[in-house]
């Protein structure tokens, strides 16, 4: 059997009390998540969580702190290793197209996404719980070393 795992990024918006997530069709399901996706060849953590915030919700954003590693083995065998940051949102683009399988962007407070039906995994509301209990790391914890840049 060949491993594979996915390197991943999820990024936690909050303004207001309220947090920025996705509502996404996955399969025949629709689920909640955060604006998060795969790490693409070459690119920095950080670059990507902007990147896929950007491309989920048409928001820019700041990344100010990482809040977390998460690894978790879905259903079908695969292993994301998901790095969460908390990030500070800056500007929306409303005409923004947003990447496919993205129905909407939308602003929920905790209470609202503990009581969504369908989470897109158990990291969603684990990263927002955390976040919550101020578990947040500087950038710096990250280095990152390219030969490609």
């Amino acid at each position: 059997m060949q491993w594979n795992p996915h390197l991943t990024v999820a990024t936690i918006v909050e303004k207001n009390g309220r947090f920025l997530l996705v509502k996404e069709q996955v399969a025949d399901q629709i689920v909640i998540n955060q604006p998060a996706g795969h790490v693409e060849p070459f690119e920095n953590l950080i670059d990507a969580a902007k990147r896929e915030t950007l491309e989920e919700t048409g928001w820019h954003v700041e990344v100010t702190h990482f809040v977390g590693l998460y690894v978790y083995t879905a259903n079908n065998g695969i292993t994301y290793y998901r790095h969460c940051f908390a990030a500070t949102p800056i500007q929306c683009n409303e005409n923004a197209s947003l990447d496919t399988g993205i129905l909407e962007a939308l602003w929920f407070t905790a209470d609202e996404l503990k009581s969504q039906p369908s989470h897109r995994s158990p990291l969603v509301l684990k990263c927002i719980e955390d976040y919550m209990n101020q578990q947040r790391f500087p950038l710096s914890l990250i280095y990152e070393h390219s030969e490609h840049r």
